[in-house]
C-alpha cells in the first residue's frame, strides 16, 4: 500500500531488525567534501532476513551497501541542501530496470563510466523520493515535494510514479491554490510549465537568475517554485486534465480563486486563458479589479514604475478580453473608466454603448460569462422566412415551456430587409403567471440585410424551471424586416448524448406586436441544458 508523507533527503529504507552480525547499512549521505571511493564493506548474511525480492531491494535503497554509483545533488547551491552537495548512493542495475532514462544513461551507445553524476536541477528529497520508489514501489510524497517529486519522475520517465504525484495533488486541490498550480501546468495553447526549484546555469537569463534565487512559495498546502521567465521550450509538464480540474474548479470559485495569494504570481498565458473562459461565476467589475492587482504585480516583476501605461503594457491582450459590456454603467464608471488602463477614446465609446441608440461598435466582447458547462444550443421555432415586419414600439411575444431545466443566454432575431442596419432592441423573459421579469437587456445589434438571425444575449444566464410558462419579449426599434413563418408550436432539442429538451409554444396575448405561434419574430432561443 502507498503511504502519503513527505520524503527527507535522511530518509533510510524501512528497517527494524538488527542485522547478525552487522550495525546495519551506513547512514545516509551527508555533505563531503572531496570526492571518496566507494565503501562497500559486506553486511553478514542479511538477506536471510528478507523473505521477498522487493524486501531485498528496499533494504538497499540509500544504500553504500553492493552501490556502484553516486549521484551529487545540490552542488554549487548552498539553498537545495543545507551546508552543501549532497551524495546518494544507488545500483545502476536497479535503476535502469526502472527507468529508461537511466538505462540509456548507464547502457546507451553514450553510457557514462563515472561513479559520480552531477544532477544539479534535481531536489534531494525528490530524488529520494524517486528512488524509493524505484527500490520498493512506495511513495512518500507530501505538499513540500509534490511538484519536485512530479519535475523528477518526469525527467526520468517515470509514470507510474507520475501518476501519484498527479493524483495527490487532484486530492488537494482547492480553489487557492488552482491558478499557481495552473500556472505550472499550462503555458502556451497545447504546451505546459513547470519550472523546479533548482535549474542548471545554463537554464538562467539575468531575470531567472535573480527569481530562482528565491526561495519556493507555499500556497495552500501545496509548494510551489516562484514564477521564471523561461521560454515555452522549457516548459516540461504535460498534464491536461489536471489542467481541467484546476479550470473547472477556478469557474466554480472565481471570487476565492482571484483573491488567492497566488493569483497574482500567474503568467500573462494563464491570464489570458482564464479571462476567455465563458463559465466564470463572478461580475466583470470584480474581475476587471483582480486584473488590475495583477497588472501591478507584473510591472514590479518587470521592475517597471506602476504607472497607468505600464499597467496597460504588461496586461496586453488580456486587457481586450476584459467583457466591459457586461457591466453596468455605474460598475463601468466607478472602475474602469477612471483606473486609466482604457484610452479616452475607448471610455467614451463604452459610455455611450451604455448610454445611446444606435450603439456604437466596441472591441470588447458583450458575450455573458454564464457560468455552465456544456455545449450552448439553440433551437429555431420557424420552418420559413418572409419579408416585412413592421416596428412601432410594441413588444414582439411568445410563451413557451421546457420540459427540463436550462439556461437561457438569449435570443436570435430577424433584421432588416433594406440592407445592412441598426437595431435597438430591449429583450425580456417574463414569467408568465408571477409577471416577474427575470432578465432582460437594453441593447442593439448590427444585420447584414440577410435572412439570418442575429445574437442578442443576456447579460447574465436566465434560469428556466420545467414545466413553468414564461413569455419571450423582444421590443425593437428600426426599419422593418424579415420575419418567420410556418412555426411550429413543438421544437425538441436533441444532444448526441440523446437526451431531449422540448420547447412548447403558446401565443401571448395583449399587447403583442403580431408574434403569434405561426409567424412574427423571435425565431431562435439560445440556451444551456
Amino acid at each position: 500500500m502507498a503511504s502519503l508523507g513527505q520524503a527527507g533527503a535522511g530518509d533510510q529504507a524501512p528497517e527494524s531488525e538488527a542485522e547478525p552480525g552487522a550495525a546495519g547499512p551506513p547512514p545516509s549521505p551527508t555533505p563531503l567534501g572531496p570526492l571518496i571511493p566507494l565503501q562497500r564493506e559486506p553486511l553478514y548474511n542479511w538477506q536471510a532476513t528478507k523473505a521477498s525480492l522487493k524486501e531485498r531491494f528496499a533494504f538497499l535503497f540509500n544504500s553504500e551497501l553492493l552501490s556502484d554509483v553516486r549521484f551529487v545533488l545540490g552542488k554549487g547551491r548552498g539553498g537545495a541542501a543545507a551546508g552543501g552537495p549532497q551524495r546518494i548512493p544507488a545500483h545502476r542495475f536497479v535503476l535502469a530496470a526502472g527507468s529508461a532514462v537511466f538505462d540509456a544513461m548507464f547502457n546507451g551507445g553514450m553510457a557514462t563510466t563515472s561513479a559520480e553524476i552531477e544532477l544539479p536541477d534535481v531536489e534531494p528529497a525528490a530524488f529520494l523520493a524517486l528512488l524509493r520508489f524505484l527500490y520498493s514501489d512506495e511513495v512518500q510524497i507530501g505538499p513540500e515535494t509534490v511538484m519536485t517529486t512530479l519535475y523528477t519522475a518526469k525527467k526520468y520517465a517515470v509514470p507510474a510514479l507520475e501518476a501519484h504525484c498527479v493524483e495527490f495533488l487532484t486530492k488537494h486541490l482547492r480553489a487557492d491554490n488552482a491558478f499557481m498550480l495552473l500556472t505550472q501546468i499550462q503555458g502556451e495553447r497545447g504546451s505546459t510549465r513547470f519550472h523546479p526549484l533548482v535549474h542548471s546555469p545554463n537554464d538562467r537569463n539575468s531575470r531567472g537568475a535573480e527569481m530562482n534565487s528565491r526561495s519556493p512559495k507555499l500556497v495552500a498546502g501545496i509548494q510551489f517554485s516562484e514564477p521564471s521567465p523561461l521560454p515555452p521550450k522549457a516548459r516540461l509538464f504535460d498534464e491536461p486534465q489536471l489542467a481541467s480540474l484546476c479550470l473547472d474548479t477556478i469557474d466554480k470559485s472565481t471570487m476565492d480563486a482571484i483573491s488567492a495569494e497566488g493569483f497574482t504570481d500567474i503568467d500573462i498565458d494563464t491570464l489570458c486563458a482564464v479571462l476567455e473562459r465563458d463559465t466564470l461565476s463572478i461580475r466583470e467589475s470584480r474581475l476587471f479589479g483582480a486584473v488590475v492587482r495583477w497588472a501591478e504585480a507584473e510591472c514590479q516583476r518587470q521592475q517597471l514604475p506602476v504607472t497607468f501605461g505600464n499597467k496597460q503594457k504588461v496586461l496586453g491582450k488580456a486587457l481586450s478580453l476584459i467583457r466591459f459590456p457586461l457591466m453596468t454603467i455605474e460598475e463601468f464608471a466607478a472602475g474602469p473608466a477612471q483606473s486609466g488602463i482604457l484610452s479616452d477614446r475607448e471610455v467614451v465609446n463604452l459610455f455611450l454603448h451604455f448610454t445611446v441608440n444606435p450603439k456604437p461598435r466596441v472591441e470588447y466582447t458583450d458575450r455573458p460569462r454564464c457560468c455552465l458547462r456544456g455545449k450552448e444550443c439553440c433551437i429555431n421555432r420557424f420552418q420559413q422566412v418572409e419579408s416585412r415586419w413592421g416596428y412601432s414600439g410594441t413588444s414582439d411575444r411568445i410563451r413557451f415551456t421546457v420540459n427540463r431545466r436550462i439556461s437561457i443566454v438569449g435570443f436570435g432575431l430577424y433584421g432588416s430587409i433594406h440592407g445592412p442596419t441598426d437595431y435597438q432592441v430591449n429583450i425580456q423573459i417574463i414569467e408568465y403567471e408571477k409577471k416577474q421579469t427575470l432578465g432582460q437587456n437594453d441593447t442593439g445589434f448590427s444585420c447584414d440585410g440577410t435572412a439570418n438571425t442575429f445574437r442578442v444575449m443576456f447579460k447574465e444566464p436566465i434560469e428556466i424551471l420545467p414545466n413553468v410558462c414564461y413569455t419571450a419579449c423582444a421590443t425593437l426599434k428600426g426599419p422593418d424586416s424579415h420575419y418567420g413563418t410556418k412555426g411550429l408550436k413543438k421544437v425538441v432539442h436533441e444532444t448526441p448524448a440523446a437526451s431531449k429538451t422540448v420547447f412548447l409554444f403558446f401565443s401571448s396575448p395583449g399587447n403583442n406586436n403580431g408574434t403569434s405561434i405561426e409567424d412574427g419574430q423571435i425565431p431562435e432561443i439560445i440556451f444551456y441544458t
